[in-house]
């Protein structure tokens, strides 16, 4: 191969063609949109993200009761609904009739998205799949059958394997937390059954998810959990994961020097955004002192990303984020 009139050896330019596709990869970057309540504003209810790909695949994470329905603009294109577990503030049993509807610190839920779920309605009405893992997916293609969906679009992932959505592998992993099935979602007599002796119906383990993006990087998603020695062997170790989405919001879930505990120690990525904080975390767009987002950003050494509502963060593959933090 000649470089302006420098022949090169086959080496030199498989060495040469290498730098340049790693440096394309690492150019391409992922967008983080959170959906949150109040724009521009970390409250109590905010869980929901979208993910996008350089190649455009667009992944909905935990919808929670923060979409505005299915017709919220803040949507757009979804590939693929993700839920972490069964619990109504993860895959929509209410929602906010718009954005910015109640206070940051307690939103106005009151629109009620059962029996299907907010996630339901949203992956049928765009067309995505829903990728879970446990026994969350048969609970699934039977919901998305009901509204007239495609229930083979609810598709199983267990712990250690993955599927590719476009130019994501998505991978679920072990979380410690609960996952029933409130009556609420299922409807009829034995809802009611349920609901008489107290109980809520089999949905296996929660999950956490790892995504890897095209460019590189890869992303933990806690969803609900305690510390677990699998923060470490497995997102950690394993897959590496340079960018943590970690709930903080402490009683259900790590508070937020658990949390930083496995940021610091088990984990180690490079950057960090909070979730799940259980309370309004910013006023005005700034921290607020005193709150747990704050404790938990004090406490934690990597970089840590506000996740403001309608705020788009950008990330390279090492999970440098190079606009909107």
């Amino acid at each position: 191969m000649k470089i302006r009139g420098f022949s090169l050896p086959a080496a030199a330019v498989a060495v040469t063609l290498g730098f340049a596709v790693a440096g394309a990869a690492q150019a391409a970057t992922v967008k983080i949109t959170p959906l949150g309540s109040h724009e521009g504003e970390f409250c109590s209810f905010d869980r929901a993200m979208v993910f996008e790909d350089p190649d455009g695949t667009r992944i909905l994470y935990d919808a929670g009761r923060t979409v505005a329905g299915v017709d919220d603009p803040r949507l757009g294109k979804i590939d693929a609904v993700l839920v972490s577990h069964m619990h109504g503030d993860h895959v929509g049993d209410r929602h906010i009739p718009a954005v910015g509807a109640g206070a940051c610190g307690r939103p106005d839920i009151a629109t009620v998205a059962l029996p299907d779920t907010l996630s339901v309605k949203i992956a049928a009405a765009k067309g995505a799949r829903i990728v879970t893992g446990s026994e969350m997916p048969s609970f699934f293609a039977a919901k998305l059958k009901e509204v007239g969906g495609d229930p083979q679009k609810s598709e199983l992932v267990r712990f250690g394997a993955s599927r590719k959505v476009g130019g994501v592998t998505v991978t679920t992993v072990p979380a410690a937390h609960s996952n029933g099935i409130a009556p609420g979602m299922i409807g009829g007599p034995f809802a009611e059954m349920l609901s008489k002796a107290g109980l809520t119906a089999y949905a296996g383990p929660p999950t956490g998810y790892v995504l890897t993006f095209s460019n590189g990087l890869v992303a933990y998603l806690s969803g609900d959990t305690g510390v677990t020695a699998e923060q470490q062997v497995v997102v950690g170790d394993q897959y590496k994961a340079k960018l943590v989405v970690m709930n903080i919001g402490d009683t259900f879930t790590t508070g937020p020097t658990e949390a930083a505990y496995v940021v610091n120690e088990l984990i180690k990525p490079a950057a960090v955004i909070p979730s799940h904080a259980n309370q309004p975390s910013t006023e005005g767009g700034k921290l607020i002192a005193g709150s747990r987002t704050d404790i938990f950003a004090k406490a934690v050494t990597a970089p840590v990303h506000l996740p403001l509502s309608g705020r788009t963060m950008v990330f390279d593959g090492a999970a440098k984020c190079v606009s909107g933090c």
